[in-house]
């Protein structure tokens, strides 16, 4: 770590370039930014900056790599896996950057700043008469520059895949200063190796993403949706099966959730309505889009699942009858991720397996969970058509909350040895981060984890960018971990 003159050197060089307001160093207004989401690792950090453009983040990142000073860059600080939680240093936020660039119509593309809410880039595309697909429960406050860098999906990957598919170009401050400047809006270009792909899902551990050119799609004018009840995985994984053939490409959204899963948002959220009459074990949510306005969608839905109750796939369905019985349909699935913390301690896994084993999967890890803690809750929910499984584990009732989330280590080992036997992905979403870090060691395959690190090593030979995150091994001194895990907070 570096010395406290050096730091306070560093301090004023950024004040003289950023201006004092731009530079904080009082601890109480740093705790938004030290802190992951859910409470469990608590950082620590020399300052907070907060740079208006580009070259102020080359700058920044300049004088960080001559101090051998860390840097940390945070968008709006909504990742689940501690990724944006400092070593101490300094945390560069992208939250200035925040300006839509540009629209190119006709090239179908929009160019945004990093710290750009992505709801605000939604409304953009809205603006333009196009749309961009990602759409995630954090939208209002998560930043594009934090989408990139965890290689974000969303409930519409399905039809349009993840950030990495979303991009075209970037613009990158790497560790030493200088900028990348690969903003294209190009479909085709092979002068070389693909850089963009280096630094969407990097973390911020190979270098700091400061703009994207990113694509649009025409606007849905016919929508049309369903909840349906079903008996289980297996027969969900039917019924994708069935849409996926029988509706194509206007199949933009198959979303699971499980019995347990809907009984906790019917629970918690005022105001909400049970869709289906009786007891189903599985739902799926479903959503036809068209930009053609004179598509009867909503007739093609009605085809595919009267089909599949005659024979026996689905028990109920419902249809959205209007915009807003479609928008009631998907708060269900938008509250999920919520109302699961006033349940007690939940143990998180994002996972992915081929889509063929996804309903496998779900029954094998319910049954191991189950026979290792009775009592425990599974809630295995999330993107049933691209295999993105969240796969959470909520506690006993009445146990203990702190003695339970001590398990984490133990579900991980049980859950994460199906995903891998099953040739799947202990991270699906959400990235590495901290969180599962270390796990990497046992799935990764080895030969992969060294190109990582010469890749790291090449881009970032000092170690300053995200230290300690992603790669198992731990940066050697002077930038070591000051981080305090918080998994038994209560």
């Amino acid at each position: 770590m570096a010395d406290v003159e050096t730091m306070q050197g560093l301090v004023g060089r950024l004040r003289e370039r950023l201006g004092p307001a731009r530079v904080v160093t009082e601890p109480s207004d740093m705790t938004g930014q030290l802190a992951e989401m859910r409470g469990l690792y608590q950082g620590t950090a020399a300052a907070v900056v907060y740079p208006a453009d580009t070259d102020e983040v080359a700058f920044v990142v300049a004088e960080c790599a001559a101090a051998r000073v860390a840097v940390v860059a945070q968008g709006g600080n909504t990742g689940l896996v501690g990724g944006g939680v400092p070593h101490g240093g300094i945390v560069l936020s992208l939250a200035r950057l925040d300006r839509v660039r540009e629209v190119d119509g006709l090239n179908a593309t929009i160019t945004v700043e990093a710290g750009c809410i992505l709801q605000r880039v939604q409304e953009a595309a809205a603006e333009a008469g196009f749309l961009f697909p990602l759409s995630l429960a954090s939208e209002g406050t998560c930043r594009i520059g934090g989408n990139l860098a965890t290689n974000a999906g969303g409930t519409a990957v399905l039809r349009y895949g993840n950030m990495r598919e979303l991009t075209l170009g970037l613009e990158v401050v790497l560790a030493d200063g200088r900028i990348w400047h690969g903003l294209k809006g190009l479909r085709k270009d092979n002068t070389g190796y693909d850089l963009r792909d280096l630094f969407i899902g990097s973390e911020g551990t190979l270098g700091i993403i400061t703009a994207a050119v990113l694509k649009l799609y025409p606007r849905p004018l016919a929508r049309a949706t369903a909840f349906v009840g079903c008996g289980g995985p297996q027969p969900a994984l039917a019924l994708f099966e069935r849409f996926r053939a029988g509706a194509g490409d206007h199949l933009t959204a198959f979303e699971y959730i499980p019995r347990f899963g809907l009984d906790i948002v019917l629970k918690h959220v005022p105001g909400v309505v049970r869709p289906l009459q009786g007891d189903h074990a599985a739902h799926a949510l479903i959503e036809l889009s068209s930009p053609q306005s004179d598509l009867d969608l909503g007739g093609r839905l009605e085809e595919i699942l009267a089909a599949a109750i005659e024979d026996g796939i689905v028990e109920d369905a419902t249809i959205g009858a209007s915009e807003a019985q479609s928008r009631a349909l998907w708060g269900l699935r938008e509250s999920l991720s919520e109302v699961q913390k006033l349940e007690g301690g939940s143990i998180k896994h994002d996972v992915a397996v081929p889509v063929s084993r996804v309903a496998e999967f779900i029954e094998a890890a319910t049954q191991a969970c189950e026979a290792e803690m009775p009592g425990i809750r599974v809630c295995a929910f999330g993107h049933f058509g691209d295999g993105n499984i969240h796969f959470n584990l909520s506690q006993p009732v009445g146990m203990d909350k702190a003695a339970y989330l001590a398990q984490w280590e133990h579900f991980n080992r049980i859950v994460h040895d199906i995903v891998h036997a099953m040739n799947g992905s202990i991270a699906a979403e959400h990235g590495i981060g901290l969180i599962k870090r270390d796990e990497l060691t046992l799935y990764k395959d080895p030969v992969a984890l060294d190109l990582m690190r010469t890749l790291k090593a090449s881009l970032d030979p000092l170690g300053i960018l995200n230290p300690g995150k992603v790669l198992p091994e731990r940066p050697a001194e002077p930038l070591q971990s000051t981080l305090s895990p918080m998994v038994a907070r209560s």
